[in-house]
């Protein structure tokens, strides 16, 4: 005999394993599936056939009450990243696409004709106005030099023989020892050789400006650029090729241009005082440079109804390069107190925009919000949230009304979304 859950019950146990029948007489009671199963393990351990994990199944079996079902298990925390909403103030931002121009841009020629003696500079070195460049030989220039001086010492010395005899003549006319006319010719060789003197020293200022050039300088402040002639090469004055750029990138220019519309909100925020301008690459992802709006156009291009601007821009890091293409970011009024979240955070649903918000039982609310505008990865929100509210930026697709969280990790700004 054994006791069962409702009883004693006796049972033959060699013929209920194959080993004889069971007889009505040994059978108390009538045994329910679940009752028949415990004495299948049961004698199943008496003849040694099942091991210690089917009788821990048996001890959970016979722990639950008939006919009960498992409690469900709560469905797991979903994983997500989060921000909190801040208050900040956000610029209000015209954006026009235009390129970097160099405040100055020259191309350095050779003004007079000779044989490039040196170049004192290397490609892409940084020289003052004034720096010396080149040198072309400079002795033709020097040897014509010292003959222009020579020819007005010449003359200077003829100069004063001819004023002695315009004096002897003078005297010896008076007591007729000589003819008035031959005074009047002294005279006038006297006077030639002034005028000699005056065309020496023009010759003089030419030969010494002639042989300034042979030493070619830097006219600007700049970048010089790739070299086009290499020393012991004939060159000639004004040559068109050039001999070598320089470039002046500090400060530095860029012009782009706005829709036409955006003028009068240009033309109020220059009233108001400097505008700032930031330059960015054309892919909008790095800042370049900060500068200054110089001015707009005297007019609109009537055939793309655009207004072209030029802003200065120190370029103190060299980032900006003539001819690069540039997202110019026109500054035109600022937002105080704005309420900001990482654009990532707000989704676009079927009822408008929204976001989910992060409440202090960890689990998240659907709230609609109206964006005012989008810069820079940070959104501006007009309604719906409030500073200091934790909002999902990472993890959306798989939330909905009322969800339990789990918040993994706080994340920037910039954060990406995952896909949902």
């Amino acid at each position: 005999m054994t006791k069962g859950a409702s009883g004693p019950i006796w049972i033959n146990a060699p013929e209920a394993f194959g080993c004889g029948k069971l007889t009505s007489r040994m059978m108390r009671m009538a045994l329910s599936p679940r009752k028949i199963l415990r004495l299948a393990v049961l004698g199943a351990s008496l003849l040694g056939g099942v091991g210690l994990a089917t009788l821990g199944v048996l001890l959970l079996l016979r722990d639950t009450p008939a006919g009960a079902a498992p409690a469900p298990e709560a469905p797991p925390a979903v994983p997500v990243n989060v921000a909190t909403v801040e208050t900040r103030d956000m610029p209000v931002e015209l954006v026009g696409i235009g390129n970097v121009q160099a405040l100055y841009a020259v191309l350095v020629r050779a003004q007079v004709t000779g044989y490039l003696q040196s170049v004192n500079v290397a490609e892409g070195q940084m020289v003052k106005k004034g720096d010396l460049i080149a040198v072309i030989d400079p002795r033709p220039f020097q040897a014509a030099l010292d003959q222009a001086r020579a020819q007005k010492a010449r003359d200077e010395a003829n100069l004063v023989a001819a004023e002695r005899d315009f004096e002897r003549y003078k005297v010896l006319a008076k007591h007729e020892f000589q003819s008035w006319q031959n005074v009047d010719d002294q005279q006038g060789t006297v006077g030639a050789l002034r005028a000699s003197i005056q065309a020496d020293d023009a010759a003089i200022e030419t030969a010494a400006l002639n042989l300034s050039f042979a030493h070619i300088t830097s006219p600007v402040d700049g970048r010089v650029g790739l070299r086009m002639i290499d020393p012991g090469n004939l060159i000639t004055a004004n040559q068109s090729g050039g001999l070598i750029s320089v470039t002046q990138i500090q400060p530095i220019t860029a012009v782009f241009t706005l829709p036409e519309d955006n003028l009068p909100r240009v033309m109020d925020a220059l009233a108001r005082g400097p505008v700032k301008v930031r330059a960015y690459t054309s892919d909008n992802r790095t800042l370049l440079s900060e500068g200054t709006l110089l001015t707009p156009d005297n007019q609109i291009d009537t055939t793309t109804g655009t207004i072209k601007l030029k802003a200065l821009f120190a370029n103190a890091n060299n980032h900006l390069w003539p001819g690069q293409y540039i997202e110019a970011r026109v500054e035109v009024s600022r937002i105080g107190d704005a309420i900001t979240v990482p654009e990532v955070a707000v989704e676009r649903g079927a009822d408008g925009l929204f976001a989910f918000v992060v409440k202090p039982d960890q689990t998240v609310a659907m709230r609609r919000v109206a964006e005012t505008l989008e810069r820079d990865g940070i959104a501006v929100i007009s309604k719906g949230l409030a500073s200091g509210e934790v909002v999902v930026v990472n993890g959306q697709s798989r939330l909905a009304e009322g969800m339990k969280v789990a918040v993994h990790s706080a994340a920037a700004d910039g954060a990406r979304r995952d896909g949902g």
